[in-house]
């Protein structure tokens, strides 16, 4: 790792103490003059800057409802259309005010109190109050709660794990009172997340109405269309709440490009203004034809899950082979070079300080061959997905056949099935495999958020069906501590759990990484992995 490296890392971590939220003070540099070209941008703006930006990306969301979807791809558009009762600051996920002012919360950390601010409406003129928010979170606990809200647990909790939301109260149009059932030290965090959290026009999804395909927020930009395969079409909310924030360019339009060389060509070309889910092969080409590339440490983890609950993979000795059989360190620095780090943590290195005390399995290839030779398996399922993501940027695809060399080399055919996005997580839903390959990015900057995943029961989250039960006693008293010693000590055991059960094979941390035109202005990529384009102009 390079001196900046370890800078950017040192920073990363002293900044986790504020508010227990982490502020990426490494990026103080960058963000000064990002600030400083969005505000050169508004003047160049006044004498003519452009009315639409089109950011073009791998695939389609699966969905424009924050309770009904779990994908990057959905929240890199949502989070332009709805608000939530608090937000991330630009650059980190520090938490600051949304719709509503920083909570008043009880001294038994149990009740949290939110003044909306007054006069919000929806896009569509409907009030955005403290009933429409009540009934947000409403349709999200149980027993309302569907099998289809992915989200829900993850933010929320649930009556079987005694934590997360008991009651939601509106005591009056700007009153929003939250009761847990447990102390949750990421919570506020949660209420700032790009998935399940943001406010939902009522009218969207009552009576009927297809909230997916037709959102209704009280966000920056209001939703006009969607046209399936192609792209997304967002107009500028005039009438927007919050001046700080409103919207500087007309309409922005997120394209789908399925291929990483066509989103590069199409950037080159000038049809489209940003893209992300690029690698390492092409950032010479958007160099050298003079368009910007952003390049900042990511928080993700890119990781192959086994089946834990069926198959081949039940046995711990298994899942330890396969692992032995992939030189985790060679393959992450031959296919993704200096913008992808080897995954010594399920958390990105900068979260989890403690990384050195967790000791991933060695690579092997003699013993994972005895084992797999000894416990008769000669053939492994590997599903994988078609495209790029945020934190595997050449795509399933080129992964899953790395993979499946190395296991050739122990002696174990990998059959690999491939589908696109949008396919693929039903497919890892309902089908059987031995394996498949998944990935997260961080929604709040709080170990819990990437930990949790192992404890969960939603498969969406869990795609692995891992379940422990000392592990998720763990997890319970993550949630419960204050940040500090005590809670590190908690999910470093937690980390050490994972390293020698190895339900996952961990892979890599990527770095995120997109491309834009030299004309756009104030782009800046959140740690989150979204976009907010409220902020975003183009000279024109």
């Amino acid at each position: 790792m390079s001196s900046m490296a370890d800078i950017s890392r040192r920073r990363f971590v002293e900044a986790m103490g504020a508010v227990g939220a982490f502020g990426v003070m490494g990026l103080a540099g960058c963000g000064s003059q990002r600030a400083s070209e969005a505000g050169s941008s508004s003047a160049s703006g006044e004498s003519g800057a452009a009315d639409t930006i089109t950011f073009a990306q791998g695939a389609d969301p699966r969905g424009l409802d924050p309770a009904y979807v779990d994908d990057g791809e959905s929240a890199k558009i949502m989070c332009n259309i709805y608000d939530t009762l608090l937000r991330y600051d630009t650059e980190s996920c520090d938490v600051v005010a949304g719709l509503a002012d920083m909570p008043e919360i009880s001294e038994d950390g149990l009740t949290y109190t939110f003044k909306l601010h007054e006069g919000v409406k929806f896009h569509d003129g409907t009030d955005c109050n403290a009933e429409a928010v009540k009934k947000n979170i409403d349709r999200q606990l149980e027993p309302n709660r569907t099998e289809d809200m992915p989200y829900a647990s993850f933010v929320y909790g649930s009556e079987e794990t005694n934590n997360g939301v008991a009651s939601v109260e509106a005591p009056d149009d700007t009153t929003v009172v939250i009761t847990l059932r447990a102390a949750s030290t990421p919570f506020i965090k949660n209420m700032a997340m790009a998935l399940a959290a943001p406010v939902v026009a009522p009218s969207a999804y009552e009576d009927g109405g297809n909230s997916n395909e037709n959102p209704i927020g009280s966000g920056p930009y209001k939703f006009v269309s969607w046209d399936k395969g192609q792209n997304i079409v967002l107009e500028a909310n005039e009438d927007y709440w919050d001046e700080e924030h409103k919207a500087k360019t007309k309409n922005v339009i997120f394209r789908f490009i399925a291929e990483n060389s066509s989103r590069v060509t199409a950037l080159t070309n000038g049809e489209v203004d940003i893209i992300d889910g690029i690698d390492a092969s092409v950032v010479p080409t958007i160099t050298d034809a003079g368009y910007e590339l952003f390049d900042e440490d990511g928080m993700n983890i890119n990781y192959l899950a086994f089946r834990n609950d069926s198959g081949q993979f039940t046995d711990q000795r298994a899942r330890i082979a396969f692992c032995q059989a992939v030189n985790t360190e060679e393959m992450v620095k031959s296919l993704y070079g200096d913008y992808a780090g080897v995954a010594t943590s399920v958390m990105p290195l900068w979260m989890a300080p403690y990384d050195k005390d967790v000791k991933q399995t060695a690579y092997d290839p003699d013993a994972a061959k005895a084992t797999f030779e000894e416990l008769g398996i000669k053939e492994v399922s590997l599903y994988t997905y078609s495209n790029v993501r945020p934190y595997n940027s050449i795509g399933g695809t080129a992964l899953a056949e790395a993979i499946q060399g190395y296991l050739a080399d122990v002696g174990v055919t990998v059959n690999i099935s491939q589908y696109d996005w949008t396919t693929y997580q039903t497919k890892v839903e309902t089908d059987a495999f031995d394996c498949c390959l998944y990935g997260w990015v961080g929604d709040n900057g709080d170990p819990d958020n990437f930990m949790n995943l192992l404890a969960d029961t939603n498969v969406s989250m869990n795609v692995g069906r891992y379940s422990n039960d000392e592990y998720k006693a763990l997890i319970q008293q993550g949630l419960a501590t204050v940040e500090g010693d005590d809670r590190d000590d908690i999910y470093l055991q937690c980390e050490q759990m994972v390293a020698e059960q190895a339900p996952w094979m961990l892979i890599s941390h990527s770095k995120n990484l997109a491309g834009y035109n030299p004309k756009v202005k104030g782009f800046y990529y959140h740690p989150t992995g979204v976009v907010h384009m409220e902020g975003v102009t183009k000279e024109a």
